[in-house]
């Protein structure tokens, strides 16, 4: 988690909704992305998604039965459709989104088999995101 943490700062940087991601096979970091929704003018380009098409490239197919994502934040519906449809085994996440997260849509959007997890390095990850979106708010004043 840590390393989606550091994925999250850059996005914080990079002036994107903090939010990373990193995907985890046999012990082994093959994926990392950030939000970068502003810098490819894609809505879609959410950490996660960027991470399930890096990891799926790297493993040389689309399914990812044997890896675990950490996120640092919940995923939204459309992450946790991509996150289906890859079978993703294992799923660990940071902070809680209850207005956007897939909970709060469908608490059965993840494919039956995923394992998850919650709460690692959550409240860095709430803060973080909080900080990102007050300081929006002083520059719009």
């Amino acid at each position: 988690m840590n390393e989606a943490f550091k994925q999250a700062k850059i996005a914080f940087e990079d002036g994107e909704v903090p939010v990373g991601a990193v995907v985890v096979a046999k012990n082994k970091v093959i994926a990392r992305a950030y939000n970068q929704t502003e810098k490819l003018n894609d809505v879609t380009a959410h950490a996660e998604i960027l991470a399930i098409t890096a990891a799926a490239n790297y493993l040389g197919g689309k399914y990812l039965n044997e890896c675990q994502l950490y996120v640092t934040l919940e995923p939204c519906p459309m992450c946790a459709g991509a996150l289906y449809w890859s079978q993703l085994k294992e799923l660990y996440f940071g902070a809680k989104d209850p207005k956007r997260g897939y909970r709060a849509c469908n608490t059965h959007m993840l494919h039956p088999k995923t394992k998850v997890s919650e709460g690692l390095l959550a409240k860095e990850s709430e803060q973080l995101i909080l900080d990102f979106f007050q300081n929006l708010r002083k520059k719009s004043l």
